[in-house]
């Protein structure tokens, strides 16, 4: 009875195993990892895992495809699909189906259309907030493949989605901390009289017209750290000054709003850093291969930022020469002859504006140490944090030059460094001297970050849309169409129009860059990769100036349209009507413009050193001021006497004498 008892159970064991043998070699069967969604006529690439004792293959629409595994892995790429569904099946050499993997399938120009959606939206409504999160909402319904089901689960999936995915990141955390504290640092120092220290200082060097003018532009050079308070304290401090030196409003403001977003974006530490370095980041992450940091590739863009370098150069030139040309000459002429009245009454947009400002506290010193030494603090730690995680990186850095040692550098952990040090530094000094208690300190600290919080907002929205357009594969279909037919050297100036004209109708520069920076960054890799330029030196400033021309055509368009905000903010710091200023500021912008594109941009692109682009522009830009300008005191000497000769002539009097 017991040995029947053990045949019998033996025979339930048998009949089990051989029941799950099939279960089980399927189970080992390799896995299929396949991209989420997949273009129609645009080659995707598969993943298989697993050790297979057999020869496997792998069938796609008809197509049988054979597999080779490596350490594990096999890969087929170049697949196409131009059906609803992309199917794959594998199957073994007796044509048993051993796994099967499926993905929905859109047309491929429809991956373009989130990011073309937030271009559109931001035109007509004004809103990039807004057009960044229906472009997302959008983009994740097309990652769904359109399915009706999917609508509204796409709309939630844009926050707890890709928003989410976005704040999580401890890359993108640091950028978002380091623009905070920067933002409180700021509220700080501008409370505690610092700021207004600095202004104080520089404005002693005023002596006449040209002086003041060329004070004014160092002033606005020297307060890098953000464009807000550049605009606010430089117009407020400047004002009574130029007015007092028959210096128009149009002029001042000007050269507050052409110091401004230039300096602050191109300089090596500041709020619009941060933001920048996140995109950079952010859009770099989507190349596979790419060796260097996000910072590095910043500092690699800086010598091709022609437009903001420009900008500045300019600013300088007019200051000097005294030259002026189109209404900001005419508006001078006016200036010279009387005092201009100014415009004190602010639009709903300007009173929305003017909550940025903090004013220094009444009644305490000013003192300019109480900002100089926290902004120092700020960038000699962020330069040397930068410095000294490369060395660790690299471990020999004496082998390595310095461009090298800043691009293997950790910002992240620099910047993050460099802020909390200068808003300590910045806290602690105000306190030792008790220029503030510690609840305004605190208070005003959080004014400070407050102003930060709207370009946050769209710097994690242009990260939910940059991760939606990887999903998407914009950049594959962008590539697909644009990989033959533009040439590498045209992308920079591509690039600059398109953003410049973006940043021009929606008023926003970080909008423009939030939406730009995730395709162009990929899309000029893989363009320069299709031509076999990709990591070749010799080709790499085609990709730092294809990132360079999304700043460059952000702060152009900051420039030029009057719904910009730094616009606003330097009219009104300036006393000047918003109109008169963007009516007078508009030619200047598009004389430096052209002179940037047709003199730099392209002639770089096709390999001019880049020195030597900026010194031809310069050049271009000193002729073309000396041809069109004129001084406003002698052209309104001119004026007087031709208008007192015509009056004479009119009367029969004899005005001489």
């Amino acid at each position: 009875m017991k040995t029947r008892h053990w045949f019998g159970l033996g025979g339930v064991w048998l009949a089990l195993l051989l029941l799950l043998a099939p279960a089980i070699s399927r189970a080992e069967a390799p896995t299929i990892d396949m991209p989420g969604l997949v273009l129609q006529g645009i080659p995707f690439s598969v993943t298989l895992n697993g050790e297979p004792e057999q020869p496997l293959w792998l069938e796609h629409e008809g197509q049988r495809h054979a597999l080779t595994f490596t350490d594990g892995e096999a890969m087929v790429e170049g697949l196409l699909s131009s059906t609803d569904n992309a199917e794959l099946i594998l199957v073994d050499g007796a044509g048993t189906v051993l796994a099967e993997a499926g993905s929905p399938t859109i047309t491929a120009w429809l991956s373009v259309v989130p990011a073309l959606l937030a271009i559109v939206l931001a035109l007509v409504f004004r809103q990039v907030i807004l057009a960044l999160f229906i472009a997302i909402c959008a983009g994740g319904w097309l990652s769904y493949g359109l399915a009706g089901d999917k609508a509204l689960v796409s709309v939630l999936d844009s926050v707890n989605v890709h928003v989410l995915s976005a704040a999580s990141d401890s890359e993108h955390m640091s950028i978002v901390l380091f623009c905070l504290l920067i933002g409180g640092m700021v509220g700080i120092i501008s409370r505690n009289g610092g700021t207004v220290g600095i202004a104080n200082h520089i404005t002693r060097f005023v002596r006449g017209r040209r002086s003041a003018q060329t004070t004014t532009g160092l002033l606005g050079t020297a307060i890098f750290f953000d464009d807000y308070a550049n605009a606010l304290i430089v117009g407020n401090t400047m004002r009574n000054i130029t007015d007092k030196l028959r210096i128009s409003r149009e002029k001042l403001a000007y050269i507050v709003d052409s110091t401004a977003a230039p300096v602050s974006a191109i300089l090596l530490v500041t709020t619009w850093i941060g933001f920048q370095v996140g995109l950079i980041d952010e859009a770099l992450g989507q190349i596979d291969g790419f060796e260097g940091s996000a910072y590095g590739v910043f500092l690699a863009t800086i010598s091709y930022s022609f437009y903001p370098i420009l900008a500045l150069l300019f600013v300088f030139m007019i200051s000097l020469s005294g030259r002026d040309f189109g209404p900001m000459l005419k508006a001078e002429q006016r200036a010279v002859r009387r005092q201009a009245d100014a415009d004190d009454a602010l639009t709903d947009r300007e009173a929305i504006a003017e909550e940025a400002s903090i004013d220094a506290k009444p009644g305490i010193p000013h003192r300019a140490l109480n900002a100089i030494i926290p902004m120092t603090v700020l960038v000699l730690t962020t330069l040397g944090g930068i410095w000294y995680t490369g060395m660790e990186e690299l471990g020999h850095p004496a082998e390595y030059s310095l461009r090298d040692v800043f691009g293997n550098g950790d910002s992240f952990t620099a910047m993050m460094w460099g802020s909390l040090l200068s808003t300590l530094v910045a806290l602690i000094m105000t306190q030792a001297q008790r220029l503030l208690s510690m609840d305004e300190a605190a208070h005003y600290w959080f004014e400070g970050v407050k102003s930060m919080l709207l370009p946050i907002t769209i710097l994690m929205m242009a990260w939910a849309l940059s991760s939606v357009n990887e999903s998407l594969h914009t950049s594959d279909y962008l590539v697909s169409v644009l990989g033959n037919s533009l040439a590498p050297e045209l992308i920079p100036v591509s690039v600059f129009l398109l953003s410049a004209f973006t940043a021009f109708a929606t008023g926003s520069s970080w909008g423009v860059m939030g939406i730009m920076m995730p395709l162009v960054v990929p899309l000029a890799w893989a363009v320069l990769l299709h031509h076999g330029l990709a990591g070749d030196p010799e080709f790499m400033h085609l990709f730092y100036a294809s990132v360079a021309a999304v700043l460059a055509g952000a702060v152009w368009g900051d420039h030029c349209s009057p719904l910009a905000e730094t616009t606003l903010l330097a009219a009104m710091a300036s006393g000047c009507g918003l109109v008169e200023h963007v009516r007078t500021q508009l030619p200047y912008a598009l004389f430096v413009g052209v002179i940037a594109t047709l003199f730099g941009i392209v002639p770089v692109a096709y390999g001019l050193p880049w020195w030597l682009g900026i010194a031809i522009c310069a050049l271009a830009m000193a002729l073309g001021l000396r041809v069109l300008g004129k001084r406003a005191e002698d052209t309104s000497v001119d004026e007087t006497l031709a208008v007192a000769d015509t009056r004479t002539a009119a009367s029969g009097t004899d005005v001489a004498g």
